[in-house]
């Protein structure tokens, strides 16, 4: 009777196994999530609190999930090769940024490399578009989804996860661009 049960149990733990990489297979091979909203500043104050990673602790929104979090800066900031390399917590990890392109005021691209807890490499990309008396910024990443991530998008939304974290930091740099204070 107990093998019945735990042979069942087995076939049932398999059977949910296959059922989840099934719906995984089924997930994109890459991802984008993006967000936007309209600050009322103009594109040169937004750009600048973006291209200078120093004043990335001003607004990101996990800046201060790890108040003793190590970050490291190298390049010319506002350049391509400009780095932000970051150690902190298990809710921040390991990972570095490093700037792309750049074309103030209106569009900045950063690769991002996450390093720990789990490594990927994605696009981020900033673009600030004049809109009223003010400007538009677009926050986006954009990735491939190997199969593990897959897998998490069946139990999770990564859109709204990481959007949330979007949404958060865009209103935190609107209120870093309106002050004008220079990065640290």
């Amino acid at each position: 009777m107990v093998k019945k049960v735990l042979l069942a149990l087995a076939v049932l733990v398999l059977l949910a196994v296959v059922g989840v990489a099934g719906v995984a297979l089924t997930k994109p091979d890459t991802f984008k999530v993006e967000r936007s909203i309209a600050m009322a500043v103009p594109p040169e104050a937004v750009y600048q609190q973006v291209a200078d990673f120093k004043a990335w602790d001003r607004w990101s929104p996990w800046a201060k999930l790890d108040p003793a979090m190590k970050t490291e800066f190298g390049g010319t900031q506002g350049a391509p090769g400009a780095t932000y390399h970051w150690v902190g917590n298990d809710d921040v990890g390991e990972g570095r940024m490093t700037v792309t392109e750049v074309s103030p005021p209106s569009r900045l691209a950063i690769k991002l490399e996450f390093i720990k807890p789990f490594a990927a490499l994605n696009d981020t990309a900033f673009t600030f578009a004049p809109e009223g008396g003010g400007t538009r910024v677009t926050w986006s990443m954009a990735g491939e989804n190997p199969f593990m991530s897959k897998v998490m998008m069946v139990f999770m939304d990564f859109d709204q996860m990481i959007g949330k974290d979007f949404e958060k930091g865009l209103a935190q740099l609107a209120a870093a661009s309106a002050t004008g204070a220079p990065a640290r």
